[in-house]
């Protein structure tokens, strides 16, 4: 066995293996539920009432806190804080690296006399100044030009990570430009509610609020940390650039809901607590269908809160899994030939009298306020179906879409067959005034069938990208490394725009005489006509789609420089600029972020491929190709020349093949190499972009298809990586 696969077998923490390291849960996970977090409870006990209100109305309604009360609320905030042990607090923000940030600060000021105290003053509380000029900012900011503001969030609650204080906020610019993923989410979440409940004051005049909910649900894959620290390409790029499938993957489908191990249990233990503690709903794990792939879903919470807790949950599953000698690996595709993993956004709607707008009811009424949610949704994908695959692009997220159970490019939306019947006789009502004979069979399909499919039988389909599943839409292309941010506000943003739209149109027709529950029939009526041709309930795996989705002119944008190309569409700068969310500015900044992004990740796999290929693989193959020709020479002495063209035939064929792979992989790394540096030659992003995915990245799949036939043939002794049937088998 080579020695770096040895040394990281040798450092398997056996001992653990030999002993249940079980969490013990002090009484009931309820009881731990939000023990870190400034939550409403705590804020009634530490702050006053003016205080309290205060926070509440900004929660809620989006007032605006006075300074004064920031001081009250800052001095509730440390002492509960240091009640618990809390010395620092930071601003926990979402640069755009994909990544939190934080920059800690101690409570501890000095006075005079050598003396000190704690201090934390409401202008600490509302506002920080981190260096802005490192993080990702498209070209706002020049690299001298440091200065940013964080700004705190109060509808997110501060919560305590170890010794400090960790406050949500977002990230802005010294000139005003928007450096993260909150605070647009934020303009887009204030966009829906505000079109959701002008909307909603055709059937509910109660309902003052809408808010959009969030149920994410994380996969990952839990590698042993020694063998992580084994394979360089892990540790550089979190995925193996080379490997060759074990004969056992996922084939018998017997991981999936299948008992979850011992050792994997003892940190999903731990990692609930956590998430109890910091306030996040965790109720669902399991085993994913990949070996050692697995997955953790919460309760649904409000859009905005949901995002941190998924943010803050990603840390928190890091820092867990390395205390139980694992390295978790959020990559969307990291093993080749298995399952990849998602991270499904499970988006609604709901209102403050405590309705789901993409439930179904129980009389007519309820049903035409469902339809008109539901409908409005398929619509504004539809219309903004590149907006929604651009929200998802991302070079890790390549390697998924379309391949092991994930959903295709191609932006569809799955109904279930039944409901999809509904819409089409809901399409053949006549033009204009309703029947009353209309009438009565539309009461029948709404009340009578609606209810039934939507709550019991509406089926589900893992090929879709973007899925209606009972009372609720899952966007399922979303890579489980990505910030739900990012899909997220294009969502709130498109379904805005599409409500304000489809109010418009409705109180048009109210205007010229029809009566209100006519125009909106009209107006939906049309809205399922113009919408057929995304609706989809068949295979997305199949080429047959693929075909069909062109026929029907759905776009399918299978990399991430052709989707973040649909960004630039003048139709999306102006819905943003038309929704609040982003100026025409912020949007050029942020496509040339994630165009960088792209081009800087394909660059380091290409260079760390490189490496493996020339320090590792080629070395391994010629060692053990000298011992097959040391051999054969051994032979030729012993037999003879005639006897020995016999006995050694298996040998020279094997020294041919290990020689022609060397000699493929040889001239794969120099033609790699070559492109890359033309690639990183390239100045314009978007073409730089193209480069490394049409020129760079197939150069891979030469190389790798080398290193992964010399795995078969070298002895596994020298073989210097650690293989798929290791790493994906630990237990």
């Amino acid at each position: 066995m080579s020695t770096l696969r040895f040394k990281a077998l040798e450092t398997l923490p056996f001992k653990d293996f030999r002993r249940d390291n079980s969490v013990e849960i002090p009484g009931k996970l309820s009881d731990l539920f939000c023990q870190n977090v400034f939550s409403e409870d705590t804020m009634r006990e530490y702050l006053t009432k003016e205080a309290f209100t205060s926070i509440m109305d900004a929660i809620k309604k989006g007032s605006k806190i006075q300074r004064l009360i920031a001081d009250q609320v800052a001095v509730a905030m440390k002492d509960w804080a240091m009640s618990k042990g809390v010395t620092h607090y930071t601003h926990w923000f979402q640069p755009l690296t994909g990544s939190t940030a934080e920059k800690h600060d101690s409570f501890f000021t000095p006075i005079e006399a050598g003396r000190g105290i704690e201090r934390f003053s409401g202008g600490m509380l509302i506002q920080q100044e981190p260096d802005a000029s490192s993080f990702p900012n498209g070209g706002i900011r020049n690299t001298f030009e440091a200065r940013g503001y964080t700004a705190w969030d109060p509808t997110s609650p501060a919560f305590i990570m170890g010794t400090t204080l960790c406050i949500p906020s977002i990230f802005i610019s010294y000139t005003g430009e928007t450096l993260d993923y909150k605070a647009p989410l934020l303009r887009a979440l204030h966009a829906v509610d505000e079109a959701a409940t002008d909307v909603m004051q055709y059937f509910d005049k109660n309902v003052t609020k809408v808010t959009p909910t969030l149920g994410w649900e994380q996969e990952y894959f839990l590698v042993d940390s020694a063998l992580y620290q084994s394979r360089p390409d892990l540790v550089l790029t979190g995925k193996t650039l080379l490997g060759h499938s074990p004969a056992k993957g996922q084939q018998l489908d017997d991981h999936y809901f299948g008992s979850i191990p011992t050792r994997v249990m003892n940190f999903m233990k731990e990692l609930e607590v956590e998430c109890m503690k910091l306030g996040i709903p965790v109720t669902t794990r399991h085993n994913e269908v990949a070996p050692n792939q697995f997955e953790l879903a919460p309760m649904f919470e409000e859009v905005n809160v949901a995002v941190d807790h998924n943010s803050l949950l990603m840390d928190v599953m890091a820092r867990t899994a390395h205390r139980h000698h694992f390295h978790i690996l959020f990559h969307e595709k990291p093993f080749a030939g298995v399952n990849g993993s998602g991270k499904h956004n499970n988006w609604s709607l709901a209102t403050d009298t405590g309705e789901n707008l993409l439930s179904p009811g129980k009389n007519p009424k309820k049903n035409l306020q469902f339809l008109t949610f539901f409908v409005n949704t398929i619509k504004a994908v539809h219309e903004y179906a590149d907006l929604l695959r651009a929200s998802i692009a991302s070079a890790s997220n390549d390697h998924r879409l379309g391949a092991n159970e994930a959903p295709p490019a191609i932006i569809s939306v799955f109904i279930g067959s039944q409901l999809f019947r509904v819409l089409e006789e809901l399409e053949k009502v006549t033009e204009g005034k309703l029947s009353p004979d209309e009438k009565t069979d539309l009461k029948l399909n709404v009340v009578g069938k609606i209810p039934e499919i939507l709550l019991d039988n509406t089926d589900r389909n893992r090929t879709s990208p973007f899925a209606f599943t009972g009372n609720k839409f899952e966007i399922r292309a979303v890579g489980s490394s990505a910030n739900c941010a990012e899909s997220m506000t294009v969502m709130n943003t498109i379904a805005a725009k599409q409500l304000i739209d489809f109010k418009n149109e409705v109180d048009a027709l109210i205007n010229k005489g029809l009566k209100k529950d006519e125009a909106i029939f009209n107006v939906l009526r049309e809205y399922i006509k113009q919408c057929k041709n995304i609706m989809f309930e068949g295979d997305g795996y199949s080429d047959d789609w693929a075909l069909e989705a062109e026929k029907r002119g759905l776009n399918n944008w299978k990399t991430t420089p052709e989707a973040l190309k649909q960004e630039m569409n003048q139709k999306f700068l102006d819905l943003y600029e038309e929704m609040g969310i982003f100026t025409h500015r912020e949007v050029e900044a942020r496509n040339e972020i994630k165009l960088e992004k792209y081009s800087t990740v394909i660059d380091i796999e290409a260079r760390v491929l490189s490496d493996i290929a020339r320090n590792h693989i080629i070395p391994s193959a010629l060692k053990y190709q000298n011992r097959l020709i040391e051999n054969v020479k051994g032979l030729k002495e012993i037999f003879g020349a005639e006897e020995f063209q016999t006995l050694a035939k298996e040998q020279m064929s094997l020294i041919t093949h290990i020689s022609t792979n060397v000699s493929a992989m040889k001239l794969g790394v120099e033609d790699l190499m070559i492109a890359r540096e033309d690639a990183k030659a390239v100045t314009e992003s978007q073409h730089q972009a193209e480069d490394y995915c049409l020129k760079v990245k197939p150069l891979f799949d030469v190389i790798r298809e080398a290193s992964d036939n010399l795995e078969m043939m070298v002895d596994d002794e020298l073989w210097p990586m650690t293989k798929y049937r290791e790493m994906l088998f630990t237990r």
